[in-house]
């Protein structure tokens, strides 16, 4: 059970981090400063992360209501799971790493610059 509920949850936060890391990217292309691309990217995308996560929430909730045992367990982690990641990991933790690492998230090898194409 818990690598059922690991593998849905993985699946599930993918999205929340697509959406945050790359309306962060669009901020810094912009601005140049990571502060301030990080301030914007989750002020762009905190209603959308709050609502999908929200939305889902309430959606484990209501299946857990089935009878099964099997399925209210999976249907209570999930939702817990999902409400830990949309308010901790993607609200507090990835925000702030991107912040602490400042220049670094933007780095790109000079070898890997000539092999891949422009990220931008």
């Amino acid at each position: 059970m818990p690598i059922a509920v690991f593998a849905f949850l993985f699946g599930l936060s993918m999205d929340y981090e697509v959406f945050l890391l790359s309306r962060i990217r669009e901020e810094y292309d912009i601005s140049h400063d990571t502060d301030r691309a990080v301030v914007q990217g989750v002020a762009r995308t905190g209603r959308l992360v709050s609502s999908a996560a929200l939305i889902l929430f309430l959606a484990f909730i209501a299946l857990s209501r089935v009878p099964t045992v099997e399925v209210k367990i999976l249907a209570t982690a999930l939702a817990l799971g999902i409400i830990i990641d949309a308010t901790i990991v993607r609200g507090v933790l990835a925000p702030t790493l991107v912040a602490l690492l400042g220049p670094a998230n933007w780095y790109f090898p000079a070898r890997l610059r000539r092999r891949a194409p422009d990220p931008r």
